[in-house]
């Protein structure tokens, strides 16, 4: 349905909606979405909705392959965005140990500040 949508003329970047734009609302749910969009053009980087991005949305669902398939393709590992303030508060704050070490890896800043809580550390605890 979505490439039938896309190849009818759909803009992959429109924004609005609960996730804010198509690529966030992939990146909650599907990996081989989340390609298919990158690869139709979709901005890794397009922010709105819930978490603010496609790689806060997946690192705050525990998604490890999303988040690693958004980095690959350029995504901003310290954007600050959302209500969630970044990627690492995200997944820090849902105990995803893994995306945290992931995310961390690629140069997340440990303490940067945003989100709720203030920072990583808070959101963890």
């Amino acid at each position: 349905m979505v490439e039938l949508l896309l190849n009818k003329g759909a803009d992959v970047n429109a924004q609005g909606g609960r996730y804010g734009n198509v690529l966030c609302a992939a990146a909650a749910h599907n990996k081989e979405m989340v390609e298919l969009l990158l690869n139709k053009g979709a901005d890794v980087n397009a922010q709105g909705g819930t978490y603010g991005n496609a790689l806060q949305e997946a690192a705050g669902r525990g998604y490890k392959e999303i988040v690693e398939l958004l980095l690959s393709k350029g995504a901003d590992v310290n954007a600050q965005c959302g209500f969630d303030g970044n990627a690492l508060w995200a997944a820090a704050a849902k105990g995803h140990k893994e995306i945290v070490e992931v995310l961390l890896s690629k140069g997340a800043d440990i303490n940067a500040q945003g989100g709720e809580h203030g920072n990583a550390l808070q959101a963890a605890a």
